[in-house]
């Protein structure tokens, strides 16, 4: 899993930050070791409080641990992690708080640990404290088997043939076919039979006339790409000024390639304009999904923690009453030793009871981070598409690739917009 640390003070920002339940889904605390007090604000005070009796500043040491996304760990897997970093930084036994928080489908934990050894009122040394942890986040993605992220594969591990199938295409630029330019050069000059005909004819392609440097007449695409009439429509030069008359009257090829920007650009801006306002309101619903299920989920969290407490309560009786009451039978029971053999019967049975309640609670847990993975999995391809929209959209200078892609946003954006109104279903 993904460690990251940092030595503060702030003790009280930070408890009002690791307890907001606004900006995750659910917050738990899971541990409070080494304080007097039982809350995380009062043991950031109490560690403030020791730490005015040192030189020390920055008295707290905060790590968060982020498995990969996709991948979920048990609380036992966080604690192993927690107790490892704790080893290799040198803050064995300190008082630390334990806090988990899940938000987007993912659950992560913060460990914030005292600096301050009470008992020699020194601070713990912690030199090299981010490349120890990065190695520790090494051993952590190794042992489980996940995928290394880029930033901490060796260097000399790394294979320069390491790209992806996405990446190759990306980096390959799709041509147009020349036997249709041709053909609709030779189509338009066939039914036109005068200048503005032509003209027509080709704008209605998506091929603007204009003035060459030459005098030559040529034509320009929604790439800005130049073509020479008399070549692509196989006529002669002097056919085509007779056809399109004095080149004078026509734009040059700079103002029809700044014409074409600014329609291009205006109609960018309104396909931007229309995508953000179709995915806002997408988006509206699935927040709302998102509200109700977080809702429900510390609903059913708060109704297991309530059941445990009962069900520990009973069982917490039950053992006691396995024992003698009176006092003459109590001696007789410790004397025959069968107080001894309940006990150790109860101790066994107390820790199978933690170790059931706990796996029931990890069972939960991962059955609520599925349930969020999915739907957050909704929210991030939903915004993913848009962000790819409004890429293409904006992205300056692009154009060898925008006159296709733009029809096709156009066409997909208009049958949604039909189907809305219709209220058609897609077969």
């Amino acid at each position: 899993m993904i460690i990251k640390a940092s030595q503060r003070a702030g003790g009280k920002a930070l408890a009002v930050h690791l307890m907001r339940d606004d900006e995750n889904d659910h917050v738990h605390v899971h541990e409070v070791r080494g304080f007097m007090g039982e809350d995380v604000e009062s043991a950031f005070r109490e560690a403030y409080a020791i730490s005015k009796g040192t030189k020390c500043r920055q008295f707290l040491f905060s790590c968060s641990f982020n498995p990969p996304e996709g991948e979920t760990a048990t609380v036992a897997d966080f604690e192993r992690a927690i107790g490892a970093a704790e080893e290799k930084l040198g803050l064995t036994g300190q008082p630390r708080v334990i806090v988990f928080h899940e938000k987007q489908g993912r659950r992560h934990a913060h460990c914030v640990w005292s600096r301050i050894k009470a008992d020699e009122m020194r601070a713990v040394n912690m030199p090299h404290f981010k490349m120890k942890l990065k190695d520790l986040t090494r051993e952590l993605f190794i042992e489980h088997g996940w995928k290394m992220p880029r930033g901490l594969v060796n260097s000399e591990e790394r294979n320069p043939l390491n790209f992806s199938r996405e990446e190759w295409q990306q980096a390959k630029r799709i041509s147009r076919d020349p036997r249709t330019i041709k053909a609709i050069f030779q189509d338009c000059w066939a039914i036109s039979d005068s200048a503005k005909a032509f003209v027509q004819a080709m704008e209605a392609r998506g091929y603007y006339v204009a003035r060459g440097d030459r005098r030559a007449f040529v034509t320009l695409d929604h790439t800005g790409e130049v073509y020479a009439i008399a070549r692509w429509a196989d006529v002669k030069t002097k056919e085509v000024n007779a056809r399109l008359g004095e080149p004078a009257g026509y734009p040059t090829v700079t103002d029809v390639k700044e014409r074409l920007a600014r329609e291009v650009s205006v109609k960018l801006m309104r396909f931007a304009a229309e995508a953000k306002s179709e995915f806002n309101e997408a988006r509206l619903g699935l927040q709302e999904q998102k509200r109700k299920l977080v809702a429900w989920q510390r609903h059913e969290r708060q109704i297991q923690m309530e059941l445990h407490t009962v069900r520990q309560t009973q069982e917490a009786r039950i053992r006691h009453e396995r024992f003698s009451s009176g006092f003459l039978r109590g001696i007789w029971d410790r004397i025959t030793g069968r107080h001894a053999e309940i006990r150790r019967h109860n101790e066994a049975e107390l820790l199978r009871a933690h170790q059931r309640d706990r796996a029931e609670q990890q069972a939960l847990i991962e059955r609520q981070l599925h349930d969020r993975r999915l739907l957050h999995r909704q929210i991030r391809e939903h915004e993913q598409r848009l962000e790819s929209e409004l890429q293409l959209l904006q992205e300056p200078g692009d154009h060898a690739r925008v006159p296709e892609q733009l029809v096709e946003l156009y066409v997909a954006g208009a049958v949604r917009r039909m189907r809305r109104r219709r209220d058609i279903s897609p077969t």
